[in-house]
């Protein structure tokens, strides 16, 4: 699972990086906090514009439910994430990951760790902050109007001591990968097979956060506080784990 983000790089700075430009210059904002609930826009780089940077919803909109209110199949429908093992077969999913895959720009996520009954939010990302690229999938609403989703994969032993009660992860992909996934040539086999073994080789620092985040009424969360290290008594035994 992975359903909130960070993205805190300037736009010139992932201009720089990924050495592809915004399609829509000045519109980008830099966030510490947020949440595929809201489903505000992430930022993605997609196979048919490799070139290009756009916005896009977050949460994947099927061409099918196009027709109708998108704004109620978002409420009903949970398509923030996608099941890697499913991807072919979900309705919601399976027009997608031959045509529409995407890099999905961030340099850090959340995911919920559970102890005693409780739930503390880890930021994971790397000790340099340095930006990564998510393997999604996306539709094209209108000419200009994108969504999106992140796909998932069983958690490796790092984050399977994180995400410790659904053991799942976002594909991060390896920086050998990231083009690759955007070529147009691959078929079902290579895309099963780049999300088997394109999780990135650099490593993840992952430490605990503020619980307010997990509090609808707290609504300060796109502020530094999100990513701010929080020492819970309770977790010590095991916080250098990860």
């Amino acid at each position: 699972m992975c359903y909130s983000t960070t993205l805190t790089k300037s736009e010139t700075e992932i201009e720089k990086e990924t050495k592809r430009e915004f399609r829509y210059p000045m519109e980008y904002k830099p966030y510490f906090f947020q949440s595929a609930f809201n489903h505000s826009n992430l930022y993605i780089i997609p196979q048919k514009e490799p070139k290009l940077i756009r916005p896009a919803t977050w949460g994947l909109v099927p061409k099918w439910a196009m027709k109708g209110d998108v704004s109620q199949f978002l409420k009903k429908n949970y398509t923030n994430n996608a099941r890697s093992e499913s991807i072919f077969e979900k309705k919601s999913f399976k027009d997608f990951p031959i045509t529409n895959r995407c890099l999905i720009l961030a340099n850090g996520f959340f995911e919920p760790h559970h102890k005693g009954g409780n739930a503390y939010p880890y930021f994971c990302h790397h000790q340099d902050d340095s930006l990564f690229m998510f393997a999604g999938i996306y539709s094209e609403l209108d000419k200009e109007l994108h969504s999106c989703t992140i796909i998932t994969v069983e958690a490796n032993e790092q984050f399977a001591e994180v995400h410790n009660k659904k053991k799942r992860m976002p594909l991060v992909l390896d920086s050998e990968f990231t083009d690759e996934w955007l070529r147009d040539d691959l078929n079902e086999a290579n895309i099963t097979e780049l999300m088997k073994v394109g999780f990135t080789t650099k490593a993840f620092e992952c430490y605990p956060v503020t619980k307010e985040l997990y509090k609808p009424k707290f609504t300060e969360k796109n502020t530094p506080i999100a990513i701010t290290k929080v020492d819970y008594p309770e977790l010590n035994e095991q916080g250098s784990l990860f």
